[in-house]
Protein backbone atom coordinates (compact mmCIF):
# COMPACT_ATOMS: atom_id res chain seq x y z
CA UNK A 1 0.00 0.00 0.00
CA UNK A 2 1.57 3.21 -1.39
CA UNK A 3 1.75 5.36 2.06
CA UNK A 4 0.51 8.91 1.25
CA UNK A 5 0.15 11.91 3.34
CA UNK A 6 -3.42 12.15 4.64
CA UNK A 7 -5.44 14.90 3.44
CA UNK A 8 -5.59 16.54 7.15
CA UNK A 9 -8.66 19.27 5.57
CA UNK A 10 -10.19 15.87 4.73
CA UNK A 11 -9.61 14.35 8.02
CA UNK A 12 -10.74 17.24 10.23
CA UNK A 13 -14.29 17.58 8.31
CA UNK A 14 -14.83 13.93 9.06
CA UNK A 15 -13.99 14.25 12.51
CA UNK A 16 -15.43 17.92 12.79
CA UNK A 17 -19.08 16.27 11.55
CA UNK A 18 -18.22 13.34 13.96
CA UNK A 19 -17.95 15.16 17.08
CA UNK A 20 -20.45 16.96 16.09
CA UNK A 21 -23.35 14.26 15.88
CA UNK A 22 -22.09 12.69 18.59
CA UNK A 23 -20.81 14.88 21.42
CA UNK A 24 -22.15 15.26 24.79
CA UNK A 25 -25.32 13.41 23.41
CA UNK A 26 -27.73 13.65 26.45
CA UNK A 27 -30.12 11.18 25.19
CA UNK A 28 -28.69 8.12 25.37
CA UNK A 29 -28.09 6.31 21.77
CA UNK A 30 -30.00 3.06 22.45
CA UNK A 31 -33.51 5.80 23.44
CA UNK A 32 -32.99 7.75 19.64
CA UNK A 33 -33.66 5.22 17.61
CA UNK A 34 -34.12 4.34 13.99
CA UNK A 35 -35.65 1.57 12.37
CA UNK A 36 -33.87 -1.52 10.40
CA UNK A 37 -33.98 -2.57 6.75
CA UNK A 38 -36.97 -4.91 6.22
CA UNK A 39 -36.86 -8.16 3.64
CA UNK A 40 -39.61 -6.79 1.63
CA UNK A 41 -36.81 -3.63 0.93
CA UNK A 42 -33.71 -5.96 -0.02
CA UNK A 43 -34.20 -7.90 -3.43
CA UNK A 44 -31.47 -10.89 -3.45
CA UNK A 45 -29.70 -11.19 -7.45
CA UNK A 46 -28.81 -14.69 -8.15
CA UNK A 47 -26.56 -16.11 -10.93
CA UNK A 48 -28.81 -18.89 -12.67
CA UNK A 49 -25.28 -20.06 -13.59
CA UNK A 50 -23.50 -20.66 -11.04
CA UNK A 51 -24.96 -23.41 -8.51
CA UNK A 52 -23.10 -22.18 -5.56
CA UNK A 53 -25.29 -18.87 -6.17
CA UNK A 54 -28.42 -20.42 -6.38
CA UNK A 55 -27.94 -22.71 -2.99
CA UNK A 56 -27.22 -19.35 -1.31
CA UNK A 57 -30.23 -17.87 -2.52
CA UNK A 58 -32.59 -20.32 -1.41
CA UNK A 59 -31.30 -20.74 2.13
CA UNK A 60 -30.91 -17.15 2.58
CA UNK A 61 -34.50 -16.42 0.61
CA UNK A 62 -36.38 -19.52 3.47
CA UNK A 63 -34.05 -17.61 6.45
CA UNK A 64 -35.29 -14.24 6.18
CA UNK A 65 -38.41 -15.03 4.28
CA UNK A 66 -37.70 -12.75 1.17
CA UNK A 67 -40.51 -11.85 -0.90
CA UNK A 68 -40.25 -13.70 -4.44
CA UNK A 69 -40.83 -10.96 -6.46
CA UNK A 70 -37.63 -9.89 -5.05
CA UNK A 71 -35.42 -12.25 -5.89
CA UNK A 72 -33.79 -11.13 -9.59
CA UNK A 73 -32.38 -13.92 -11.64
CA UNK A 74 -29.14 -12.99 -14.07
CA UNK A 75 -27.08 -15.41 -15.64
CA UNK A 76 -23.73 -14.83 -16.51
CA UNK A 77 -19.94 -16.52 -16.60
CA UNK A 78 -18.86 -16.54 -12.62
CA UNK A 79 -15.23 -18.04 -13.01
CA UNK A 80 -13.43 -14.45 -13.73
CA UNK A 81 -12.53 -12.27 -10.53
CA UNK A 82 -13.67 -9.26 -12.73
CA UNK A 83 -16.73 -7.91 -15.09
CA UNK A 84 -16.13 -5.69 -18.16
CA UNK A 85 -17.87 -2.63 -17.85
CA UNK A 86 -20.24 -3.53 -20.98
CA UNK A 87 -20.74 -6.73 -19.51
CA UNK A 88 -21.54 -4.94 -16.47
CA UNK A 89 -24.13 -2.55 -18.37
CA UNK A 90 -26.02 -5.76 -19.51
CA UNK A 91 -26.06 -7.10 -16.60
CA UNK A 92 -27.50 -4.16 -14.67
CA UNK A 93 -30.05 -3.42 -17.33
CA UNK A 94 -31.45 -6.62 -16.76
CA UNK A 95 -31.56 -6.17 -13.10
CA UNK A 96 -33.00 -2.66 -13.17
CA UNK A 97 -35.87 -3.93 -14.82
CA UNK A 98 -36.64 -6.89 -12.63
CA UNK A 99 -36.50 -4.83 -9.36
CA UNK A 100 -39.72 -3.68 -7.38
CA UNK A 101 -40.04 -0.15 -6.19
CA UNK A 102 -39.79 -0.92 -2.83
CA UNK A 103 -36.41 -2.07 -3.05
CA UNK A 104 -33.91 -0.22 -1.47
CA UNK A 105 -31.23 -2.45 -1.37
CA UNK A 106 -29.61 -5.19 -2.84
CA UNK A 107 -27.97 -8.57 -1.84
CA UNK A 108 -25.47 -10.63 -4.22
CA UNK A 109 -25.25 -14.22 -3.73
CA UNK A 110 -21.62 -14.96 -5.31
CA UNK A 111 -17.91 -14.53 -4.37
CA UNK A 112 -16.98 -13.91 -8.06
CA UNK A 113 -17.03 -11.77 -9.25
CA UNK A 114 -16.21 -8.84 -6.48
CA UNK A 115 -14.75 -6.17 -9.19
CA UNK A 116 -16.21 -4.57 -12.22
CA UNK A 117 -13.36 -3.31 -14.21
CA UNK A 118 -11.60 -0.09 -11.72
CA UNK A 119 -14.42 -0.69 -9.18
CA UNK A 120 -16.02 -2.54 -6.68
CA UNK A 121 -19.23 -4.66 -7.59
CA UNK A 122 -21.05 -3.89 -4.44
CA UNK A 123 -20.65 0.20 -5.62
CA UNK A 124 -21.42 -0.63 -9.05
CA UNK A 125 -24.62 -2.23 -8.27
CA UNK A 126 -25.50 0.14 -5.74
CA UNK A 127 -25.08 3.38 -7.79
CA UNK A 128 -24.07 2.63 -11.27
CA UNK A 129 -20.71 2.25 -13.16
CA UNK A 130 -18.94 5.55 -13.03
CA UNK A 131 -15.31 6.01 -13.61
CA UNK A 132 -15.48 9.07 -10.84
CA UNK A 133 -14.96 6.12 -8.40
CA UNK A 134 -12.32 4.62 -9.69
CA UNK A 135 -9.19 6.78 -8.46
CA UNK A 136 -5.92 6.67 -9.91
CA UNK A 137 -3.60 5.76 -7.00
CA UNK A 138 -3.54 8.48 -4.26
CA UNK A 139 -6.18 10.46 -4.87
CA UNK A 140 -9.58 10.75 -3.56
CA UNK A 141 -12.92 8.89 -5.80
CA UNK A 142 -16.59 10.01 -5.99
CA UNK A 143 -18.25 10.23 -2.69
CA UNK A 144 -21.27 8.58 -1.39
CA UNK A 145 -24.55 10.41 -0.37
CA UNK A 146 -25.74 7.97 2.15
CA UNK A 147 -22.41 8.86 4.22
CA UNK A 148 -23.25 9.57 7.70
CA UNK A 149 -27.01 9.95 6.87
CA UNK A 150 -30.36 9.54 8.73
CA UNK A 151 -32.03 8.40 5.57
CA UNK A 152 -34.23 5.22 5.65
CA UNK A 153 -34.84 4.73 2.31
CA UNK A 154 -31.61 5.36 0.22
CA UNK A 155 -32.94 4.45 -2.95
CA UNK A 156 -35.78 7.07 -2.64
CA UNK A 157 -33.69 9.81 -1.76
CA UNK A 158 -30.64 9.52 -3.52
CA UNK A 159 -30.98 6.78 -6.52
CA UNK A 160 -28.72 4.62 -5.13
CA UNK A 161 -29.41 0.88 -3.36
CA UNK A 162 -26.26 -0.33 -0.98
CA UNK A 163 -25.15 -3.82 -1.91
CA UNK A 164 -23.64 -6.49 -0.34
CA UNK A 165 -22.67 -10.03 -0.83
CA UNK A 166 -23.45 -13.26 0.85
CA UNK A 167 -19.84 -14.64 -0.07
CA UNK A 168 -17.71 -17.17 1.48
CA UNK A 169 -14.94 -19.63 0.68
CA UNK A 170 -18.15 -22.71 0.73
CA UNK A 171 -21.81 -23.12 0.65
CA UNK A 172 -21.28 -23.99 5.01
CA UNK A 173 -19.16 -20.41 5.42
CA UNK A 174 -21.89 -18.50 3.93
CA UNK A 175 -25.16 -20.42 5.88
CA UNK A 176 -23.03 -19.90 8.96
CA UNK A 177 -23.01 -16.28 7.85
CA UNK A 178 -26.51 -16.14 7.62
CA UNK A 179 -27.66 -17.74 10.63
CA UNK A 180 -25.12 -15.73 12.32
CA UNK A 181 -27.20 -12.88 10.72
CA UNK A 182 -30.58 -14.56 11.77
CA UNK A 183 -29.26 -15.23 15.49
CA UNK A 184 -28.23 -11.54 16.07
CA UNK A 185 -31.93 -10.28 15.62
CA UNK A 186 -33.43 -8.25 18.28
CA UNK A 187 -30.63 -9.06 20.89
CA UNK A 188 -28.70 -6.00 22.34
CA UNK A 189 -25.61 -7.95 22.46
CA UNK A 190 -23.61 -6.89 25.32
CA UNK A 191 -20.30 -6.92 23.63
CA UNK A 192 -17.21 -4.44 23.00
CA UNK A 193 -15.51 -2.76 20.14
CA UNK A 194 -12.04 -3.00 19.47
CA UNK A 195 -10.19 -0.16 17.89
CA UNK A 196 -6.41 -0.67 17.50
CA UNK A 197 -3.57 1.51 16.69
CA UNK A 198 -0.56 -1.00 15.07
CA UNK A 199 3.03 -0.08 14.08
CA UNK A 200 2.04 -0.45 10.47
CA UNK A 201 2.54 3.14 9.01
CA UNK A 202 0.73 2.98 5.86
CA UNK A 203 -2.05 1.20 7.46
CA UNK A 204 -2.91 2.92 10.58
CA UNK A 205 -3.85 6.22 9.04
CA UNK A 206 -7.52 5.78 10.11
CA UNK A 207 -6.38 5.49 13.75
CA UNK A 208 -6.42 9.14 14.50
CA UNK A 209 -10.16 8.85 14.30
CA UNK A 210 -10.17 6.26 17.44
CA UNK A 211 -9.41 8.23 20.40
CA UNK A 212 -12.16 10.41 19.55
CA UNK A 213 -15.09 7.20 19.36
CA UNK A 214 -13.54 6.32 22.44
CA UNK A 215 -13.95 9.40 24.50
CA UNK A 216 -17.38 10.24 22.79
CA UNK A 217 -19.05 6.32 23.20
CA UNK A 218 -17.43 6.51 27.07
CA UNK A 219 -20.60 5.63 28.92
CA UNK A 220 -22.33 4.36 26.24
CA UNK A 221 -20.66 1.37 24.84
CA UNK A 222 -17.66 0.11 26.07
CA UNK A 223 -14.79 0.87 23.30
CA UNK A 224 -11.58 -0.23 23.82
CA UNK A 225 -8.66 2.11 22.13
CA UNK A 226 -5.61 -0.29 22.00
CA UNK A 227 -1.96 0.32 20.90
CA UNK A 228 -0.82 -2.88 20.09
CA UNK A 229 -0.87 -5.32 16.56
CA UNK A 230 -3.17 -7.77 17.82
CA UNK A 231 -5.91 -8.98 19.77
CA UNK A 232 -6.41 -12.25 21.33
CA UNK A 233 -8.64 -14.58 24.04
CA UNK A 234 -11.62 -11.98 23.92
CA UNK A 235 -14.61 -13.43 24.21
CA UNK A 236 -16.94 -9.90 23.82
CA UNK A 237 -16.07 -8.82 20.08
CA UNK A 238 -18.50 -6.63 18.64
CA UNK A 239 -16.67 -4.89 16.43
CA UNK A 240 -12.98 -4.80 15.70
CA UNK A 241 -10.89 -2.23 13.56
CA UNK A 242 -7.22 -2.25 13.00
CA UNK A 243 -4.93 -1.94 9.80
CA UNK A 244 -2.27 -4.76 8.85
CA UNK A 245 -1.00 -6.53 5.56
CA UNK A 246 -2.31 -9.73 8.18
CA UNK A 247 -4.17 -9.14 11.29
CA UNK A 248 -3.05 -12.42 13.48
CA UNK A 249 -4.70 -14.35 16.04
CA UNK A 250 -8.27 -13.28 14.72
CA UNK A 251 -9.31 -16.82 14.92
CA UNK A 252 -8.66 -16.68 18.64
CA UNK A 253 -11.32 -14.54 19.57
CA UNK A 254 -15.14 -14.84 20.05
CA UNK A 255 -17.38 -12.62 17.21
CA UNK A 256 -21.08 -12.33 18.60
CA UNK A 257 -24.27 -12.70 16.27
CA UNK A 258 -24.13 -9.28 14.15
CA UNK A 259 -20.12 -8.17 14.68
CA UNK A 260 -17.96 -6.03 12.32
CA UNK A 261 -14.67 -6.29 11.64
CA UNK A 262 -12.25 -4.73 9.43
CA UNK A 263 -8.71 -4.17 8.31
CA UNK A 264 -7.98 -1.35 5.83
CA UNK A 265 -5.04 -2.69 3.54
CA UNK A 266 -4.69 -2.37 0.13
CA UNK A 267 -6.32 -5.86 -0.81
CA UNK A 268 -8.46 -6.74 1.65
CA UNK A 269 -11.30 -7.15 -0.83
CA UNK A 270 -9.84 -9.21 -3.56
CA UNK A 271 -11.62 -12.16 -2.35
CA UNK A 272 -9.54 -14.77 -4.05
CA UNK A 273 -5.73 -14.48 -5.53
CA UNK A 274 -4.35 -12.05 -2.83
CA UNK A 275 -0.98 -12.14 -0.96
CA UNK A 276 -2.70 -9.70 1.73
CA UNK A 277 -4.94 -11.05 4.54
CA UNK A 278 -8.59 -11.60 2.99
CA UNK A 279 -11.67 -10.04 4.53
CA UNK A 280 -13.01 -13.93 4.31
CA UNK A 281 -10.75 -14.74 6.56
CA UNK A 282 -12.74 -12.53 9.35
CA UNK A 283 -16.14 -14.20 7.75
CA UNK A 284 -14.90 -17.24 8.36
CA UNK A 285 -13.46 -16.62 11.90
CA UNK A 286 -17.15 -15.74 13.15
CA UNK A 287 -17.46 -11.77 11.92
CA UNK A 288 -20.93 -11.27 10.43
CA UNK A 289 -19.64 -8.66 8.37
CA UNK A 290 -16.04 -6.93 6.98
CA UNK A 291 -15.09 -4.76 4.07
CA UNK A 292 -11.83 -4.29 2.31
CA UNK A 293 -10.38 -3.11 -1.12
CA UNK A 294 -10.94 -4.52 -4.40
CA UNK A 295 -7.79 -2.67 -6.50
CA UNK A 296 -5.15 -0.30 -4.78
CA UNK A 297 -7.03 2.79 -2.70
CA UNK A 298 -4.22 3.69 -1.37
CA UNK A 299 -4.26 4.45 2.29
CA UNK A 300 -6.91 7.12 2.66
CA UNK A 301 -8.81 6.58 6.06
CA UNK A 302 -12.58 8.12 3.91
CA UNK A 303 -12.34 4.96 1.77
CA UNK A 304 -12.85 2.59 4.45
CA UNK A 305 -15.03 2.33 7.36
CA UNK A 306 -15.29 5.59 9.84
CA UNK A 307 -15.60 2.92 13.11
CA UNK A 308 -17.66 6.01 15.31
CA UNK A 309 -20.29 6.54 12.04
CA UNK A 310 -20.66 3.03 11.96
CA UNK A 311 -21.27 2.27 15.55
CA UNK A 312 -23.91 5.53 15.99
CA UNK A 313 -25.70 3.85 13.31
CA UNK A 314 -25.44 0.07 14.58
CA UNK A 315 -26.13 0.84 17.80
CA UNK A 316 -29.33 3.30 17.19
CA UNK A 317 -31.32 0.30 15.19
CA UNK A 318 -30.09 0.04 11.85
CA UNK A 319 -29.52 -3.00 9.75
CA UNK A 320 -25.54 -4.12 9.02
CA UNK A 321 -25.84 -2.95 5.02
CA UNK A 322 -27.24 0.06 6.38
CA UNK A 323 -24.97 1.01 9.02
CA UNK A 324 -21.86 -0.21 7.13
CA UNK A 325 -22.47 2.07 4.15
CA UNK A 326 -23.04 5.11 5.98
CA UNK A 327 -19.98 4.65 7.81
CA UNK A 328 -17.99 4.97 4.19
CA UNK A 329 -17.16 8.07 2.55
CA UNK A 330 -15.87 7.19 -0.60
CA UNK A 331 -16.62 3.18 -1.23
CA UNK A 332 -16.10 3.15 -4.64
CA UNK A 333 -12.72 0.52 -4.36
CA UNK A 334 -14.41 -1.20 -1.36
CA UNK A 335 -16.45 -4.25 -1.08
CA UNK A 336 -19.02 -5.25 1.42
CA UNK A 337 -19.15 -8.72 2.64
CA UNK A 338 -22.15 -9.75 5.18
CA UNK A 339 -25.53 -10.64 5.95
CA UNK A 340 -27.32 -7.02 5.37
CA UNK A 341 -30.41 -7.37 7.71
CA UNK A 342 -28.60 -8.90 10.61
CA UNK A 343 -30.15 -6.43 13.58
CA UNK A 344 -28.66 -6.99 16.72
CA UNK A 345 -29.63 -3.21 18.11
CA UNK A 346 -33.06 -2.88 16.34
CA UNK A 347 -36.34 -2.91 18.37
CA UNK A 348 -38.97 -5.93 17.45
CA UNK A 349 -41.66 -5.28 15.16
CA UNK A 350 -44.65 -4.53 17.54
CA UNK A 351 -47.62 -7.36 17.33
CA UNK A 352 -50.67 -5.59 15.94
CA UNK A 353 -54.01 -5.97 18.16
CA UNK A 354 -57.19 -6.82 16.37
Amino acid sequence: MPIKKPNFITLALVLLFFTNILHAATIPLLYRPLPALTAKQLAVIVNDADPLSIRITNYYQDKRQIPPENIIHVRFDASSDALSKKEFAVLKHQVDKQTPNQVQAFVLTWLKPFRVDCMSITTAFAAGFDQAFCAKVCEESRKSPYFSSDSQKPFTDYRWRPTMTLAGRSFEDVKRLIDRGVASDFTRPQGSAYLLKTDDQARNTRAVFFPEVAKVFAGQWPVNYLEQNSLKNKTDVMFYFTGLMQVPDIEKNTYLPGAIADHLTSKGGMLTGSDQMNILDWITAGATGSYGAVIEPCNYPVKFSHPGVLLYYYLRGNSLIEAYWKSVSEPGQGIFVGEPLARPFASPPTKQVH
